[in-house]
């Protein structure tokens, strides 16, 4: 056994760990190899590869070209926003951008009564407006204006929506304009007016506001500048002071002044939603066009404003109640025939064309204007038939040419229309012959030196025998120059005119303002000449004063708007004279005789001595009443405008009662004072009843005065009879 384990070594187990450790080594960790992933298998699409493909790759095209597209045009955008920004001037320079200037009339005693061109009544701001008119422009134009950037597109949006649905274009109609793009428009894209490049202004304007894509382009450019530039209350400013406001007024403070007659500042609630809905159609809306339409738009903004928080409900309610009314000049529209007269009178490059604003101080009492509108209007409404055709001109002046009032035609409110007061030569008729026996004065014939009325005839070269006759087809025999002149007889004026000479005739005549041609004839003497109210209202005003020439003016001074020193006076006043005075106080003498006694007894009232004639033309074409007391000169024509014989109308009847209607009225409160004229040697002394208490009951003693009594009678001049309308002219004797 011991033979079987020689030579064998022991079993013994091997060495784990390292000599001197005592510890086991570290085992390496050994590397499982990573699994392989399986790659799913794709799943067959439902759609077709080629067609999703093209689908994808047309979409990001369009997205890599929109974006692109929109990268450059924001840029151009940016490009042409800054160029135009660089091109804006400050924003004061802005304010008024009139190519006119304006016209301010003011009458004799400094208030304005008229205005003409384009009215500017001074640069204001957001500031000094008044709160309620910034909030009612605001509310009207653009809600959004404080919070946009100039264009709205939701406004933009809603336009062409509107546009669209009414069957209009999408930029016709409704534009979606902001406060900004329409001050753009205002300033017409920077574009300034240039008389050379341009028809007129009209047509500037008409491009300026032109509607195309091209133009709202440039539009939306412009404004966006305008943001950048200007801040929203100079934008603002510049919109307040430019937009037009019809009447001829730009800017709130000039519509201010024109409507109203007070600063733009001091505007209630109601005159501010006035002013605001001008600006949507400002001619058609203006308060002087159509009051009551101009204040339902108002009702209409002043509704806005309540719902957008700037008024409350109690306050809309209460300025709707009291809604906005015109001033009393904007009301009356006082002196339009006599302004437009002015503005004729004065130099065109200070009046018609001017370029600066102008202040004209005028002869103009507001109160004889009324009082010849009143008077007109009266005698039309109660002694003319309805329906009638017929017009008529006043005219009231002092002495010395100074015209107080003038009404050229029926429409008294009007302005830019026929006067027929300074516009209308009419042959004058009998209101001619003063100027035939003002000669006959000057030679010094008397008013008691007698001619006999009886039938007369003459041989005119190449026109035959010509055979005056007198309006009655009767003869009086052997009367006075005063009795000729009272009666309006002819052929005794055409004596005494043959006696003194028709050269003289004519120069006393022309001297005295009848500048119009004067017949050669001996017809000149009844007045065959042709003149208007104007000159002849004139020619008597120079037999009143004492026999000087006169020259009717209505325009004082005329100066620059913030200038104190006038740049010119007036051009009228009395000139040199005509007659001697003692002829001309024998002449009134004589025209007194034909009111209190003659055929101007209807021209009669409050006691008061008046000198007059009566003129009535050939077919009764024209009917004349001229005639003055101590203190004022009035004309008056009446006629048709296309030369229409006058119905049973001479200048004693209807032309007469006009005449004393307005100077009842214009002599209200005026002290009586006597006519300065100058009895001839020999007249009969006045009897103790004198004038002042016998004008009224005073009987005609002439065959014309008969007749004249008894159609006023019959025909109711005074009224009519009872019981019976008033709708016919009545007729009249001379």
């Amino acid at each position: 056994m011991s033979d079987s384990k020689r030579g064998k070594r022991p079993l013994v187990a091997d060495r784990r760990y390292p000599k001197g450790t005592g510890k086991a080594p570290a085992k390496k960790p050994v590397k499982k190899p990573a699994p392989k992933r399986r790659t799913p298998a794709r799943k067959p699409k439902k759609t077709d590869n080629i067609l999703v493909r093209i689908l994808r790759w047309f979409l990001r095209l369009i997205w890599v070209i929109t974006w692109r597209v929109t990268a450059v045009a924001v840029l151009i955008l940016a490009l042409a926003v800054g160029y135009t920004w660089t091109t804006l001037p400050n924003a004061d320079a802005l304010l008024d951008g009139r190519a006119r200037g304006s016209v301010t009339l003011e009458d004799r005693e400094g208030k304005t009564f008229a205005w003409r061109g384009d009215q500017f009544g001074g640069a204001v701001t957001v500031a000094t407006v008044s709160p309620a008119l910034r909030d009612a422009v605001v509310a009207t134009e653009d809600r959004r204006f404080y919070r946009h950037f100039g264009l709205s597109p939701r406004g933009i949006a809603s336009a062409v929506r509107i546009n669209l649905r009414e069957g209009r274009g999408p930029l016709e109609g409704h534009g979606g304009s902001t406060i900004t793009q329409q001050t753009a428009k205002l300033l017409c894209l920077g574009v300034e007016y240039d008389p050379s490049a341009w028809a007129s202004e009209a047509a500037y304007v008409r491009d300026c506001r032109r509607g195309s894509l091209q133009r709202k382009a440039k539009e939306a450019v412009y404004a966006l500048a305008m943001e950048a530039k200007y801040s929203k209350d100079e934008i603002l400013s510049i919109y307040l002071n430019r937009a037009y406001m019809g009447g001829g007024a730009y800017g709130t403070e000039a519509a201010a002044q024109r409507y109203f007659g007070k600063a733009a500042a001091l505007t209630t609630p109601a005159e501010a939603a006035m002013l605001a809905g001008l600006l949507t159609a400002p001619s058609s809306l203006a308060p002087t066009a159509n009051l009551q339409r101009s204040q339902d738009r108002a009702a209409t903004v002043l509704r806005l404003m309540g719902d957008q928080g700037y008024l409350s409900q109690t306050e809309v309610a209460r300025w709707q109640e009291n809604p906005a009314t015109l001033s009393p000049a904007a009301r009356r529209k006082a002196g339009g025939y006599f302004a437009d007269w002015v503005m004729a009178s004065g130099p065109e490059f200070f009046t018609r064309n001017t370029t600066e604003d102008v202040i004209i101080s005028t002869t103009l009492d507001q109160r004889l204007q009324r009082a010849a509108e009143e008077a007109l209007d009266y005698i039309f409404e109660n002694k003319v038939r309805e329906g009638s055709k017929a017009q008529a001109a006043i005219v009231v002046m002092g002495a010395d040419g100074a015209v107080r009032a003038m009404v050229g035609g029926r429409e008294s409110r009007v302005a830019g229309v026929f006067n027929r007061a300074i516009q209308a030569k009419r042959q004058t008729g009998s209101a001619f012959k003063p100027f035939v026996y003002a000669a006959a004065m000057d030679l010094g014939y008397s008013p008691l030196d007698t001619v006999v009325d009886e039938p007369y005839c003459l041989n005119i070269p190449g026109s035959g025998e010509w055979c005056p006759g007198n309006y009655t087809n009767t003869f009086s025999g052997q009367v006075t120059l005063t009795d000729a002149l009272k009666q309006s007889l002819n052929i005794p004026a055409v004596k005494v005119s043959e006696s003194v000479g028709r050269d003289l005739v004519r120069q006393v005549a022309s001297q005295f303002g009848i500048e119009n041609d004067l017949a050669d004839g001996p017809a000149l003497a009844l007045g065959a000449s042709e003149s208007t109210l104007l000159e002849m209202t004139g020619a008597y005003a120079g037999i009143l004063n004492g026999g000087s020439s006169v020259t009717p003016y209505g325009l004082v001074n005329l100066r620059l708007q913030g200038d104190t020193e006038p740049l010119m006076g007036t051009g009228g006043g009395i000139g040199e004279r005509v007659i001697q005075e003692e002829a001309a106080g024998q002449l009134i003498w004589m025209m007194e005789k034909v009111v209190s006694e003659g055929t101007g007894a209807r021209a009669q009232f409050g006691g008061r001595q008046i000198a007059g004639k009566t003129g009535t033309t050939q077919a009764a074409r024209d009917a004349w009443f001229i005639g003055f007391t101590a203190d004022y000169v009035t004309g008056v024509w009446m006629g048709y405008d296309d030369n229409t014989p006058l119905t049973g109308v001479t200048g004693g009847g209807l032309p007469a009662e006009i005449f004393r209607e307005t100077m009842i009225r214009v002599h209200e409160g005026v002290p009586v004072r006597p006519l300065p004229m100058l009895a001839p040697q020999g007249a009969p002394r006045p009897q103790a009843e004198t004038t002042s208490n016998r004008r009224e009951r005073t009987i005609p003693r002439t065959t014309e005065g008969l007749i004249d009594m008894l159609l006023r009678d019959i025909l109711g001049g005074g009224g009519p009879p009872s019981g019976q309308p008033n709708n016919r002219i009545p007729g009249e004797s001379r």
